[in-house]
């Protein structure tokens, strides 16, 4: 039952990608707080430069799900100060390596989107038939797995081709770089 247990850390991967990546600000909030042990909102704010109202969505997510909360030894109550949970230390890490390695690629904008990062993974691990993708990532819709395969293709991190057979259907690859990425991803 080798493969039941490797499509089984898949899924759990993947279902931590999406979460993640879920608030687009997620991963360079983590990877923020990583680098500084902990901040004021303000800071954050102006530092990333992000508006208020997603920083707090943001934030709200980020401790609903265990990773980051306000500081309770900071003493002002206006001004609060975000940490990592211990929960939090081990994907923020993750995160800096992983926009280190976005950054360095130039793709940063698209991997940050939300659906970008599992579907990547997904072709990587599971083929690249769209059922089979819809299938590999919970909750996506047809229309935000269209969108995130064409911005995937436009950054260069996927490839297209049609298989010529009755009725024709499309198979997606990984380029080279992608591959390298979907190596960092299955790290999360």
């Amino acid at each position: 039952m080798p493969n039941a247990r490797a499509s089984q850390a898949d899924a759990r991967r993947i279902e931590r990608l999406i979460r993640l990546f879920h608030y687009r600000w997620a991963a360079p909030i983590l990877a923020e707080l990583h680098r500084t042990g902990g901040t004021r909102f303000v800071v954050l704010a102006n530092r990333l430069g992000i508006g208020r109202d997603s920083l707090s969505r943001t934030l709200t997510e980020l401790a609903q799900i265990g990773l980051a909360i306000k500081n309770p030894g900071y003493g002002h109550p206006l001004r609060p100060e975000y940490v990592l949970t211990s929960a939090g230390k081990r994907p923020a890490a993750w995160c800096a390596r992983f926009l280190k390695r976005a950054a360095r690629m130039g793709r940063t904008d698209v991997l940050l989107r939300k659906w970008s990062s599992a579907v990547l993974f997904a072709v990587g691990r599971h083929g690249g038939r769209f059922s089979v993708l819809r299938k590999q990532l919970p909750g996506i819709t047809p229309r935000g797995l269209t969108l995130a395969l064409k911005d995937l293709m436009a950054a260069g991190l996927l490839r297209r081709h049609v298989v010529d057979d009755f009725p024709p259907r499309s198979q997606y690859e990984l380029s080279s770089a992608a591959r390298r990425l979907v190596v960092l991803l299955g790290q999360v």
